[in-house]
């Protein structure tokens, strides 16, 4: 039986992958974030996904390992995790009542190889007041996730509409992960 394993502690990532009814197990990597700012957004989500993979796969050579990264980009500017509450609040302000991009990027790590790639989704958001705002950042949940927001929870929100891979702004195109999984040699168990 081939190993599937997933190189990151995110429940949202794993819960999607769970959805697909595969056995794997998880393995998080502490992988250096920073990256060369001369790069777009699609290179750095998909050099953080395979660099997470990498890390994974030298102690599990067997494996069929995925990485995954996912960043905002508003006004060509890539937004991480915020630090704290002053710079959630910020972001926040910024993708208030308009649109912005979501990059995820994934990279599959084998012995047969890697294949990296990556899905682009733009979310617009509604105008959101300072009352909003506020209460969403003192839920918490801006704190671990790319923009400040997660689209699945209580940041669903301060989304009006989306258009792309809802998934990929979840942090795991689903689909094509699959398609790539069994173009690398994965067998799938349908």
């Amino acid at each position: 039986m081939q190993n599937l394993i997933l190189a990151s502690s995110s429940p949202r990532r794993k819960e999607l992958l769970e959805n697909l009814r595969l056995s794997f197990t998880i393995s998080s990597s502490d992988v250096d974030e920073s990256f060369d700012p001369r790069l777009s957004p699609d290179e750095v989500v998909m050099e953080l996904a395979e660099r997470k993979a990498q890390v994974v796969s030298q102690q599990n050579q067997d494996a069929f390992v995925i990485g995954s990264d996912t960043v905002v980009v508003a006004d060509q500017q890539i937004l991480g995790k915020p630090a704290d509450e002053a710079e959630a609040i910020h972001m926040l302000k910024k993708l208030s009542g308009r649109k912005h991009e979501v990059f995820t990027g994934v990279a599959i790590v084998s012995a047969t190889g890697t294949t990296r790639f990556y899905e682009r989704t733009e979310v617009w958001f509604w105008e959101l007041t300072d009352k909003e705002i506020n209460a969403y950042v003192q839920s918490g949940e801006p704190f671990d996730k790319a923009g400040a927001y997660g689209i699945q929870q209580f940041g669903s929100m301060l989304v009006k509409k989306i258009n792309g891979d809802y998934f990929a702004v979840v942090g795991l195109p689903v689909a094509r992960t699959i398609r790539e999984l069994k173009k690398a040699g994965y067998q799938l168990p349908y």
